[in-house]
């Protein structure tokens, strides 16, 4: 094995660091997808690998992703709340890769709500 250099555990370190901060570090939006058995049967995991990428892309740390349990609306799912600091939390609703894609970028990046996927303010 290959003997790890100073260089090495600094990249290691970042990496956890940017892998951790999105589920426990200081948030200032907060995404959680619903992944209970009803909404991982209607696509919840498709959702979640969008938001992912989209999460990688974008490299921000002010965004904490956690995953849930049903919300008890199984004919909504798979369903996604959006919850940023100082404002109501909004719930999508039918979620699918290509309106997680479209919610992040357009309601998380810049501030608009997409009232065509909202089920509700919380």
């Amino acid at each position: 094995m290959a003997r790890l250099t100073i260089d090495d555990l600094k990249k290691v370190k970042e990496k956890t660091a940017k892998e951790t901060s999105l589920r426990y570090g200081k948030a200032r939006i907060k995404i959680t997808v619903h992944m209970g058995t009803c909404g991982i049967a209607a696509g919840a995991r498709d959702v979640m690998n969008a938001l992912m990428t989209e999460m990688a892309e974008a490299d921000r740390q002010d965004i904490r992703v956690v995953a849930s349990g049903c919300m008890g609306m199984c004919s909504s799912e798979p369903n996604v709340t959006i919850e940023v600091d100082g404002e109501e939390p909004i719930v999508y609703q039918l979620m699918d890769a290509n309106k997680m894609r479209q919610v992040f970028k357009r309601h998380v990046l810049l501030g608009e709500v997409q009232t065509d996927f909202a089920l509700a303010k919380m």
